[in-house]
């Protein structure tokens, strides 16, 4: 019965605790680094460009996107393929 018991328990640190762990500091890790990454890379990505490129687009081209719901559906796919490459490029989940 105690060696049923030793094979739970290393069960237990191998598969829970351990993975719990690594997330855990995956997640620490994306929490602090992300700001600083965001604003070293934002000195670079300029807004100028885009915003000319919105105020050529006629009225009519924005009442039919916004009338498919592209105001949501776009960030959420974006967002969605870059959730999709992040995630791949982790060694312990990919």
């Amino acid at each position: 019965m105690l060696n049923v018991l030793y094979i739970v328990a290393a069960w237990l640190v191998r598969e829970v605790i351990i993975k719990a762990a690594v997330f855990a500091a995956l997640y620490a890790l994306l929490v602090l680094f992300m700001p600083l990454v965001w604003n070293y890379a934002s000195s670079f990505v300029g807004t100028s460009s885009l915003t000319g490129l919105f105020n050529a687009v006629p009225d009519g081209v924005y009442w039919g996107l916004y009338a498919m719901g592209c105001d949501v559906g776009m960030p959420l796919v974006i967002s969605a393929y870059v959730s999709r490459f992040l995630i791949r490029r982790l060694p312990v989940v990919g």
